[in-house]
């Protein structure tokens, strides 16, 4: 298949998304949820509308037009190690992958090996060429190369067995909200799905603010309120009374909505229910302390993306298709290989 083939197969595979019947959407989360609780139907749609987003025909062609159009020489077999802490987030490596040029074995997370593979089996209903391109294996010794993503702990795990042939390993990494103090309710409002989407377990969630010394959080706390119904999820509520036991016992000083609670403290990734927010003191402080953990965070996110190079606030789980993971292009990694 040439690139133009493929890509025309991506796109007919968004349109398919966008279409999709409700009843056919609605069977597919019961499957997803019946393997992983934390997939519920609400976030299996917003999975899926991510992922047809990422097909827009024109957006799609723009973005592989940078690229070169084959692979250096013949195409490789790169070994993905999927993550899967929200659905379908190992999409966008498998959309690289095969526009590229290349094969992809893919080795599924325990956490979603449902609906990449039903995904694929799209995919191939469309264009039934990709037969020979898609594999999912549970050994990646046959591959080529490697793109795998995981907690720091496992990256250093991925470094030293992929270490012999080209590799793109990712890390740990979490999303700040910047608030400049001024945001009406209305507005502040808009962080709730930036926040609570797939009740906060992707690096694209905010998990810490920053907000100005002596900064009123009953705004924003208020804000949040038409995202009370995240509690309802039992795991989620079982985590909202784990951490407040912890607070409570430990004397941590925090405040606490009955389905969140804010505390303050340095550490960019919190645990569920829980955000992190710190002080700044000026605009330089601001800039200063998101410098010094700049390798660490994924995206910034503030109001109407008021703050430079920032995404706007209720838009960082809609990624486009050339926002790469952890800032590293990864199709110039893959068409780089030969």
């Amino acid at each position: 298949m040439t690139q133009a083939e493929r890509i025309a197969a991506f796109v007919r595979l968004g349109q398919r998304l966008r279409t999709l019947p409700d009843d056919e959407l609605t069977t597919l989360a019961r499957r997803a949820r019946s393997h992983n609780p934390w997939f519920d139907e609400a976030n299996v749609r917003n999975a899926v509308q991510g992922v047809a987003h990422l097909l827009e025909e024109d957006a799609l062609r723009q973005w592989a037009s940078r690229y070169p159009a084959e692979p250096l020489g013949e195409p490789r077999r790169v070994g993905v190690v999927m993550a899967g802490n929200i659905p379908m987030v190992g999409f966008h490596d498998l959309l690289c992958v095969l526009v590229s040029g290349h094969i992809l074995l893919a080795k599924l997370s325990a956490d979603d090996n449902i609906l990449l593979r039903w995904v694929a089996d799209e995919l191939l209903q469309i264009e039934p060429r990709f037969q020979e391109s898609v594999r999912f294996v549970e050994m990646l010794r046959e591959a080529d190369a490697f793109i795998a993503t995981g907690s720091d702990n496992t990256a250093r795990y991925f470094e030293f067995y992929f270490s012999k042939k080209p590799n793109l390993i990712r890390r740990n990494r979490s999303s700040i909200g910047v608030i400049a103090g001024f945001e009406p309710e209305e507005e502040l409002a808009q962080f709730g799905p930036d926040i609570f989407q797939y009740f906060g377990l992707g690096c694209r969630n905010v998990s810490k603010l920053l907000v100005p010394a002596d900064y009123d959080f009953v705004p924003f706390l208020n804000a949040m309120h038409s995202w009370a119904h995240v509690l309802e999820h039992n795991r989620y509520n079982n985590n909202y009374d784990y951490q407040k036991s912890l607070l409570l016992v430990n004397r941590v000083p925090h405040l606490d909505t009955g389905f969140m609670m804010l505390t303050e403290s340095m550490q960019l990734v919190s645990p569920i229910s829980v955000i992190h927010y710190s002080h700044y003191q000026s605009e330089e402080d601001l800039r200063q302390q998101l410098a010094e953990v700049a390798q660490k965070t994924q995206i910034v996110v503030s109001v109407n993306g008021w703050y430079p190079g920032s995404v706007p606030a209720g838009r960082a789980q809609q990624p486009g298709v050339d926002d790469y993971a952890d800032g590293v292009d990864t199709m110039a990694f893959l068409t780089a290989l030969s």
